[in-house]
């Protein structure tokens, strides 16, 4: 069998209908195997740093493995961005490159990079070496990249393989992940701690929607009746109109929040790392008694030492941390009100933003955010760039879902918002999709605003645009010897409407709340992609300042 038509099969075999890239002419022979079927896809970008982003957002939000193509050297290395951001948020990817032939290899052939540069920025990386293992590469590298913890896996194929016709070793059926096993014993250490808890509070993370745990979580902090706190992946796992939620731990995280964390005297932190980025560089005081549910033996102890520690996929562990308190013999601490704590950051944030909500256009992040919340249907796919709006949006836009917000993790990558919005609309067809963004992470992909028209997506883009790197030149006026506004472009301003305009997208600018609100509303319900710009305030202050004053 042709390697190239084999490659193709094996995907379709194991659920990925869906390929992300740029075609080049090492990729062709993929490209056309691909075109002579109609049960996959193959979506062109139009810079490869996107590809990966758009295959990140079609699996953070579906659930589903998607793939990506790209051809050696250059194309592989501007996808390594979005590789990385998929190895950190743990999001299970199919990197396909197209790699220099074997008898060339050393030899700086044209694009030619050594195989194992990508070792660092995915789950594992595997490089064919017999064309007649072909299928068997592939389903192996499926497994792993669905294998918790989940991440991207890279298969380097040779170039002068793909055209190859050549008996194939037997394609083993496609593998289920396996489930895990949850420790007995520590399980009944965790309910002992849990159910002795006068003030317990849950910290959930994006394992928690990896494992399809919502309904979980839900069912054991009403049964503890505790405050859940999120991570950044972890926004949208608990959704946050519940009287529960009490808001998400990042950097902008308030005064409020960290004491509900540090005043608890039992943390169930499940499907989360507990990584440097979301504790402030392990610097978020927890208390004592902390039972750490992850899937991945290296987290246990890296920044807390666990009260217990339980290895295990994040539902099933709390589900039998439930049935085990269900069943105690002991009767349950008199509890706090946990209703009433988590109230009382949400009323304690919303003092901090209030000054911030009243103000004329340019308005601040803040405000545009919170018109952007009640225009946009409450079951749409929300895809967030990173970027200084983005710190606001944790604090003040509302997830309900968990996988209805995209953000990028601990990788923090700008330029992330549009082409995870492209993935995610691809991936969820009968979904309004909108991606918010800023001027300055939206000019790192605005090419793929022409991916959007090409593809006829209905995605609206909203681009937050106050001509400035906001929150650096913040920093830089703050902390450093530097001009004010240091970094932005108020006398060479960008028109994204003209921009959009000549990519063959609609576009609107909007400014006043009735604008935006009725701007939004109106684009989401259209069939054709959109975007609408809104000038904000580039002097309004940064939220990780702001909120812990």
């Amino acid at each position: 069998m042709r390697v190239s038509l084999a490659v193709v099969d094996r995907l379709v075999a194991n659920g990925i209908d869906t390929v992300f890239g740029i075609p080049g002419k090492q990729s062709l022979p993929l490209n056309e195997a691909i075109g002579k079927r109609d049960d996959i896809r193959f979506v062109v970008a139009r810079h490869e740093t996107a590809v990966s982003h758009q295959a990140w957002g079609y699996a953070e939000t579906s659930g589903q493995i998607a793939s990506t193509v790209v051809v050696p050297g250059p194309g592989d290395m501007n996808a390594m961005n979005g590789l990385k951001n998929a190895l950190n948020d743990c999001t299970p990817l199919v990197h396909f490159a197209i790699e220099t032939e074997p008898a060339l290899r050393g030899g700086d052939a044209i694009h030619e990079t050594p195989p194992d540069t990508y070792d660092n920025v995915v789950k594992e990386n595997i490089l064919l070496k017999n064309p007649e293992t072909t299928a068997a590469t592939i389903d192996r590298a499926v497994q792993v990249a669905q294998t918790p913890p989940k991440g991207p896996v890279r298969v380097g194929l040779p170039k002068n393989y793909l055209q190859m016709d050549v008996p194939l070793a037997g394609a083993s059926t496609p593998a289920t992940p396996s489930t895990s096993t949850v420790p007995e014993q520590a399980v009944a250490e965790a309910a002992e701690h849990l159910l002795a808890a006068e003030m317990p509070v849950i910290m959930a993370g994006g394992g928690v929607r990896a494992s399809g745990g919502t309904a979980a979580l839900r069912s054991l902090a009403e049964r503890l009746d505790a405050p859940v706190v999120t991570t950044y992946k972890g926004k949208g796992v608990l959704p946050e109109d519940h009287d529960l939620s009490a808001g998400v731990l990042s950097g902008s995280a308030s005064p409020e929040l960290l004491d509900c964390l540090a005043d608890s005297d039992a943390v169930l932190a499940v499907g989360s790392d507990l990584d440097a980025h979301g504790t402030r560089g392990w610097s978020v005081e927890l208390p004592e008694t902390l039972v750490h549910v992850t899937i991945d033996a290296d987290d246990l102890g890296t920044g807390y030492d666990p009260t217990v520690g339980i290895l295990a996929d994040a539902a099933d562990a709390m589900t039998a941390i439930e049935n085990k308190i269900a069943a105690a013999d002991t009767a349950p601490a008199t509890k706090t009100a946990g209703t009433e704590r988590a109230q009382a950051v949400r009323d304690a944030t919303a003092r901090r933003i209030e000054p911030l909500v009243d103000s004329e256009p340019p308005l601040t992040s803040v405000r545009v955010l919170q018109i952007l919340r009640d225009a946009v249907p409450s079951d749409a796919i929300t895809a967030v760039d990173a970027g200084g709006f983005r710190v606001w949006a944790l604090n003040t836009f509302e997830a309900y879902g968990p996988r209805s917000y995209v953000n990028p993790g601990s990788w923090a990558t700008m330029g992330t918002g549009l082409p995870s919005a492209i993935g995610a609309q691809l991936a969820n067809s009968d979904t309004p999709v909108v991606a918010l963004t800023g001027d300055g992470g939206l000019m790192m992909c605005v090419h793929e605003l022409h991916t959007a028209v090409a593809e006829d997506l209905p995605i609206t883009v909203v681009v937050l645009n106050n001509d400035d790197y906001a929150i650096i030149s913040e920093e830089a006026g703050r902390s450093y010897d530097l001009d004010h506004q240091a970094y932005g472009w108020d006398t060479t301003p960008i028109d994204f409407g003209t921009v959009a305009a000549g990519m063959g997208m609609e576009a609107v600018q909007a400014d006043t709340a009735s604008e935006i609100r009725t701007a939004v509303r109106e684009a989401v319900q259209t069939d054709a992609p959109t975007l609408v710009e809104v000038r904000t305030d580039p002097t309004e202050p940064q939220a990780s300042e702001w909120m812990r004053e």
